[in-house]
């Protein structure tokens, strides 16, 4: 029997609880799934918000849960187990969501990194995204439930996009290649009219330093054509903000005489005519408008909001426009967009980008704030509404704010003393540092409570993550290494300041995140990777540029792992660097190549987790609590388990065969029925 979906009702938010209470009573019992009996559990709400470490600056999540700050988080400890959980190696999203839902080892499931290069393809693009649920060699827990006959809810989780389930609901997995994703696009503009940006371009603007560009120089010119515009006691400025087929102007203007040049505030249009908001501080933001976006050939509905970041009294302004990224073509089944974007409003997934753009100036740690409060709001507010209508047997629900936070440069620094910026820092800086992330931590626990009471008593509630965050002191630019070396060769745009590679005259490379690329000729066209004396012997000249590497005293690379050696990290050899690289914590990879041929440089972010072993690193562990039927009470874990565990226990929970190639354990103890 195909289930009904109730997607496209369209209560209004004043008769909410109201008609909730009617949809429990009426929706069909197909909706709550096979009857369990004994100790197992009839349903689950698996939350797994993304980098959220369990250390906090000192204090673990437990230690805060005890002390009543965490009070949802407490009770889970108190009706159930929980202990940490150990991120497989490199630490990164993508793999460990990988691991997280197949109960597998990245050597099984095939995800080794979230930009993965095929033999067979060049080097220059990515050919396999680790976002993306085409990268998995095994099936996930979606359709290991869904197979099972249960309904399931997807909710943000890397890979899950494109969808592969035939029924349930998949709301925007990142990064999966998946519908008409609009990111958030910062504009900076310069003080003078007719001039360029204020801030360098580079590759650290483009989305995941290969998509679109998330933070655009634009120039000013005289004002022009507006219909009856705030008065301006210096000249006022035009600016335009364009993205997706839709443009938002800016009146830049003086509203205090006292005869200096002194811009103060920014009004924002569609049309020079109607106001969207005339805004003067870096918290404030318009409202939502609706708009018509496009993506290639396709128009769609949505919304925006403007945010003015920062201006200076010379007129030097940068402003963000955010976009609602849920519409048909990101959700699944797409009738159910119209009666969440009626009963939540638009959706704010998570703030920032990835790579920062809040990330330069002080006003952005408001925006952010502000941006991060928006996203727990929504991610708080749609647990019930699913819950009542869809009634899904299964629920995983991710949350990307926690990564973006901690790997912000704005408060991890501050709340961990193996940061290089901890102690320099004043008093209060560290305090306002944990303080904010406590209360972050505390948004994720309410969230856990409106799951706790929806979800239904005879449920499993889980909060794990997929890795936590470690803080991240200096980049290595191994580019800049293998530059001087002789071994590659680069120019750059001199518009934009964007690298680019000249793979014919290059024989080892860094790419994203995790190792190097290498070949005695030339990484020109196809590649293959190489073999015979020549091969090993660059292969052996470049592992020992790497080993012998030193910033002062310090060895920032800890290990060098050749490919075929890749079963040591569990890592797959078909989709691996020639070289894999373990570093050093407090020092991080990056691509980016400058024309000092710097092969160091301090860290504007806070925070990072790739290319790092877990196991002895606390910072990268994270809590695993589990309560529900089946699951003893106030138990804590006798030993750390590790992500690939997870999956295979709850299953067992569940009262659903594990299956023969999960490479995770069932942890037993947790079991009240042993």
């Amino acid at each position: 029997m195909k289930k009904q979906s109730f997607f496209s009702l369209q209560p209004s938010k004043n008769c909410r609880k109201a008609i909730f209470g009617i949809l429990a009573l009426l929706l069909p019992a197909v909706f709550m799934g096979p009857a369990y009996c004994g100790e197992k559990a009839a349903g689950l709400y698996w939350f797994v918000p993304d980098g959220m470490r369990a250390d906090l600056g000192g204090k673990t999540v437990f230690e805060l849960a005890e002390e009543g700050k965490l009070p949802n988080i407490r009770k889970m400890m108190e009706n159930g187990a929980y202990g940490y959980s150990v991120p497989v190696y490199p630490s990164h999203t993508p793999v460990n969501f990988a691991t997280l839902m197949t109960g597998c080892y990245p050597e099984l499931h095939g995800v080794a990194d979230g930009q993965m290069r095929l033999e067979g393809y060049g080097l220059a693009r990515p050919s396999v995204s680790g976002f993306s649920s085409t990268a998995k060699k095994v099936p996930p827990a979606w359709k290991i439930f869904e197979d099972a006959g249960l309904t399931v809810a997807v909710v943000s989780v890397p890979g899950s996009t494109p969808p592969e389930m035939s029924s349930g609901l998949t709301i925007r997995g990142r990064w999966g290649s998946w519908g008409s994703d609009f990111w958030a696009v910062n504009f900076e503009l310069s003080p003078k009219p007719g001039e360029g940006g204020s801030s360098q371009a580079g590759n650290s603007t483009r989305l995941f330093f290969a998509g679109p560009q998330l933070t655009r120089q634009v120039k000013a010119s005289p004002a022009r054509d507006w219909l009856n515009p705030p008065a301006s006691y210096s000249p006022a400025l035009d600016m335009e903000l364009a993205a997706y087929g839709t443009t938002v102007y800016a009146y830049i203007y003086d509203n205090t005489d006292d005869k200096a040049e002194n811009y103060s505030r920014a009004l924002f249009s569609f049309d020079k005519k109607s106001p969207l908001a005339d805004l003067d501080r870096p918290d404030s933001w318009s409202g939502w408008f609706p708009v018509t976006l496009t993506w290639g050939a396709a128009s769609l509905g949505s919304s925006l909001k403007v945010s003015l970041i920062r201006l200076e009294p010379s007129g030097a302004m940068k402003a963000r426009l955010l976009f609602d990224p849920m519409n048909r073509t990101t959700v699944s089944p797409s009738d159910a967009v119209p009666g969440m974007e009626k009963e939540l409003g638009p959706m704010v997934d998570f703030p920032d980008n990835w790579p920062a753009q809040l990330n330069n100036y002080p006003e952005e740690k408001a925006v952010f704030l502000s941006e991060a409060g928006m996203s727990l709001d929504w991610h708080g507010s749609l647990v019930p509404f699913i819950y009542a209508t869809l009634k899904p047997d299964i629920f995983i629900q991710d949350i990307y704010t926690p990564n973006q936070m901690l790997e912000s440069r704005w408060w991890l620094p501050y709340a961990d003393k193996n940061s290089s910026r901890y102690a320099t820092a004043a008093p209060q800086q560290r305090a306002l540092a944990r303080s904010d992330l406590e209360e972050l931590y505390r948004r994720l626990d309410a969230i856990l409570g409106e799951a706790m009471h929806s979800a239904g008593k005879n449920s499993l509630i889980v909060l794990s993550s997929d890795h936590g965050v470690a803080p991240l002191n200096r980049y290595v630019m191994l580019n800049n290494l293998f530059a001087k070396e002789g071994l590659l060769r680069f120019s750059a745009d001199p518009a934009t300041g964007m690298p680019a590679i000249d793979w014919a005259d290059t024989r080892a490379a860094h790419l994203k995140m995790i190792g190097v690329y290498l070949r005695p000729d030339n990484l020109a066209g196809q590649w293959k990777r190489g073999s015979g004396p020549q091969y090993e012997a660059l292969r052996e000249k470049v592992k020992g540029l790497l080993l012998n590497l030193r910033d002062g005293e310090t060895a920032p690379v800890e290990r060098v792992v050749k490919w075929e050696d890749a079963g040591e990290l569990r890592m797959p050899k078909d989709r691996v660097p020639d070289l894999l690289l373990v570093m050093k914590p407090g020092y991080g990879l990056t691509e980016e190549m400058s024309a000092g041929l710097d092969v160091f440089r301090d860290s504007r972010e806070g925070g990072y987790k790739q290319a790092l072993v877990a196991d002895k690193n606390p910072a990268l562990w994270t809590p695993f609590i589990v309560m529900g039927p089946g699951v003893k009470k106030g138990h804590r874990l006798k030993s750390n388990i590790s992500n690939a565990d997870q999956l295979p226990t709850l299953l067992k929970l569940l009262g659903l065969p594990v299956p023969e190639h999960m490479q995770g354990k069932v942890i037993t103890e947790l079991r009240s029925n042993n």
